[in-house]
């Protein structure tokens, strides 16, 4: 039997709805981690219906680290000004643009990775690799560049404050809580530096 309390804490956590948090919760038989993988899931089926629409909407939140050196600004896209006028929607960005802060990603999207970004990279790592022997050389290689690129584009970083869920994990779950379409569209992240 699933309790209104489990219903709350899982809607708590997620922000989703209840009749979803409680779906989850039924077809999860009441375990609290398998109904967020359930809802996991949802949102990222969620997020691929609505990539098709279009964003008329959006905020752009900034986060400065305590120590005033470091920051990040975002910009976070919607469809609708009713979602991001949302102090939630709001949140979220703030909340990526912690994460900005923290990780210093390059890249938004795996696309967004130049041609030339990749040739660099792949130059520095079979230079690492030139000395293991030729048949594991070219695996060692794209192992190397595929953790490069997953700690380089934001959007396959995981969540500082959740690393059991990426930022597009992160974004997919918005997508399902607001009912819009929704990403990242760019950043910056500002340093002061050391003269």
């Amino acid at each position: 039997m699933i309790t209104t309390e489990q219903i709350k804490e899982l809607r708590d956590q997620t922000g989703v709805s209840v009749m979803q948090c409680k779906k989850a919760l039924e077809e999860a038989g009441g375990d609290r981690e398998k109904a967020l993988v359930i809802l996991r899931k949802l949102s990222s089926g969620a997020a691929a219906k609505k990539a098709d629409r279009t964003f008329g909407a959006g905020v752009i939140q900034a986060y400065i680290h305590a120590n005033g050196s470091v920051g990040a600004m975002v910009e976070l896209n919607c469809e609708t000004d009713f979602v991001s006028g949302n102090e939630e929607f709001k949140t979220l960005a703030r909340d990526i643009a912690m994460h900005i802060t923290a990780t210093n990603p390059k890249f938004v999207r795996r696309e967004d990775v130049t041609e030339a970004d990749q040739k660099a990279a792949r130059a520095v790592f079979e230079e690492e690799a030139k000395d293991k022997p030729e048949a594991m050389r070219e695996k060692i290689v794209e192992g190397k560049l595929k953790t490069y690129l997953a700690e380089m584009v934001l959007l396959e970083q995981p969540f500082i404050k959740n690393p059991e869920i990426t930022i597009q994990g992160l974004i997919d779950a918005a997508i399902q809580k607001f009912g819009e379409k929704t990403a990242v569209g760019r950043f910056n992240r500002f340093k002061i530096l050391e003269r």
